[in-house]
């Protein structure tokens, strides 16, 4: 059995970190599925999804390791051809991954305690992003 669900979220840019657990929960309840893998997904390739305990230090902590790994400061090949600014956009979410894969076992997803989901938008303006969540199983 395969069920899909989608939503839909405002961003800020500049590395807004959402919480979607309650969005995503909400899809596996509704997806009447008790056992097997949700996956979730946004399209596009400026932001990504992850999990991390979704507290203001560890967001922050999270934010300054990307902009020290994809500075938006230095040259971009991207931003040369097409001038928009978000090379270091494009990096940063490729590094992130756009979706996750969780096991479901009993209608719940086993996340640890203090795992949340999270949607990070890497671009340089706001986006209206649409998260995809899949539930495959029994």
């Amino acid at each position: 059995m395969v069920r899909s669900h989608s939503f839909e979220l405002n961003t800020a840019g500049h590395d807004d970190t959402i919480d979607i657990t309650p969005d995503v929960k909400r899809a596996v309840a509704r997806g009447g599925v008790n056992d097997g893998v949700v996956c979730v997904f946004v399209p596009g390739s400026t932001a990504a999804i992850t999990t991390i305990e979704a507290e203001a230090g560890a967001i922050a902590d999270l934010a300054e390791c990307m902009r020290r790994l994809a500075p938006s400061s230095i040259k971009y090949k991207h931003n040369e051809r097409w001038g928009d600014g978000n090379g270091h956009s494009h990096v940063r979410a490729a590094i992130m991954g756009p979706g996750l894969s969780i096991p479901l076992s009993g209608g719940e997803m086993l996340l640890g305690t203090w795992q949340q989901i999270v949607l990070i938008d890497f671009d340089n303006r706001p986006r209206k992003r649409t998260v995809h969540v899949q539930i495959v199983g029994e």
